[in-house]
Order: structure tokens, then sequence, then C-alpha cells
């Protein structure tokens, strides 16, 4: 009788994995390279009293609910070599700090000067001709991801250039 139930059981067990239907249809193309192209600009602002030292920016551009903004600022240039960093960032000054911030929604983004110190005593290098780049990245891709390094964001998320504003 056992020989029996392993004869039935072997038989069922090649039945059901012989057995084959229709594939189905074919899914929807994936993103090439298995992330999606990022939007990204460069703009120059001039942060003063009358505008309450910020700046509002609309993107020009989709942005989605789930997508994040980052905003890097032209920090300095060392042998012809641009050095970015990720905003915030903070000055310190005798009289206190001066932080460059920015927030953001799915419309646009406002770049805007914050701190301590007086905002209305700074010198020109402090708010004039500033240069921010600002990379709107699907929140799927950064899982991981070092944002701190304008270089690296760029490179997994597709982006060959900024159009300059």
């Amino acid at each position: 009788m056992k020989h029996i139930s392993y004869f039935v059981l072997a038989f069922a067990t090649f039945f059901m994995m012989s057995c084959t239907g229709d594939s189905g249809p074919q899914g929807p193309q994936g993103p090439s390279g298995g992330l999606l192209v990022s939007s990204a600009f460069e703009i120059e602002i001039d942060f003063n009293a009358d505008d309450d030292y910020s700046f509002i920016e609309a993107y020009g551009f989709d942005v989605y609910p789930s997508d994040v903004t980052l905003v890097y600022i032209l920090w300095d240039s060392v042998n012809g070599q641009d050095i970015w960093r990720l905003l915030p960032q903070t000055v310190e000054f005798d009289d206190g700090t001066l932080v460059y911030n920015y927030d953001f929604t799915q419309a646009d983004v406002r770049f805007f000067l914050d701190g301590s110190t007086d905002l209305d005593a700074l010198e020109s290098e402090w708010t004039q001709n500033q240069v921010f780049r600002v990379v709107v990245v699907p929140a799927d891709n950064i899982d991981g991801l070092d944002m701190s390094d304008l270089n690296i964001v760029m490179q997994a998320t597709n982006i060959e250039s900024f159009n300059i504003r």
C-alpha cells in the first residue's frame, strides 16, 4: 500500500508541474537604467531686505507629491573645481549665525536667509550673487543615497546638466 501512495504522490506532483497556461499580458516598460530621471536647474539669487531675504522660484516642470527637492549652494571654488554644499548651511559670525535654507511645495521652492545675526548688516558677499542648484528627485530614488554630495546625486538620478535661470 505504501508503494501505491508514493506512486500517486509522484504522479500528482509531476502532473501539477507539467501544467501550463497563458503567459498573460506584457507589463509596461520600466525606466531605463532602473531609475527615473530627475529634474534640475541652477539659479543665481540676490537676497535683500525688500524681499525679507527670501526668493521663491516656480519649478517650471511637473513635481509629484512624493518627490523630494534638494538644494545645494555654490560654497567655494578651488583650482577651478566648484564645491557644492547641501542646504541648510550655517555661517558663524561674532554677533550670531547666518543660515542659508530652503523649503518647497509641489509648485515652487523658496530660498531664504535665517539666523541670529543682523541680516541688514551682512556684507554683499553673503547676500548677492548666491548660486544654487535645485534637484527634484523621485522619493523612491534617494533611499541610501549620500545626498550631501551633489555629484553622487547627479549620477544616481541621471542629471547631466543644469538649466541656468
